[in-house]
């Protein structure tokens, strides 16, 4: 059993606070990019420009976000991790984390810089909405669970 005082991330009341808000801007950043393309893929806003303009433009941005959920993620995780290895709100979470990361490299990345036809587009931007506030429920329901 891990002892989550040894951890120095619980040495200070201000170093996880700061970390989860690191991650929930990584979040914020990354959904927010991903949900601007299936918006776009919806035909919702951004009519001046295609959906693989919109998905370019935005990828550094998304991988920005990433690269934050990823460093402060495992950070947290380490704090206490037989609390969050046993919530059945983080497994869900984790879960839907890894699918919604798969689909948005694979399916979605093709369908959005122009492989597929309309009726997939709407389909495969519901399918990402629905991974990613999967994510983010799960995320919120950590803490009471």
């Amino acid at each position: 059993m891990f002892v989550a005082e040894a951890n120095p991330l619980n040495a200070s009341p201000l170093i996880f606070p700061a970390l989860e808000c690191m991650h929930i801007v990584g979040f914020a950043v990354t959904v927010g990019t991903i949900a601007l393309v299936d918006f776009r893929l919806l035909g919702w806003g951004m009519r001046r420009q295609t959906t693989g303009e919109v998905a370019s433009d935005l990828a550094p941005w998304t991988l920005f976000g990433l690269v934050s959920i990823f460093f402060s993620g495992p950070l947290m995780f380490s704090s206490d991790p037989d609390m969050y290895y046993l919530n059945r709100s983080f497994q869900f979470k984790m879960v839907c984390f890894a699918l919604a990361i798969l689909f948005n490299y694979t399916i979605h990345r093709k369908v959005a810089l122009g492989g597929g036809s309309e009726g997939l587009g709407i389909a495969v931007a519901c399918v990402s909405l629905l991974l990613w506030v999967g994510v983010i429920f799960g995320g919120i329901f950590i803490a009471f669970v």
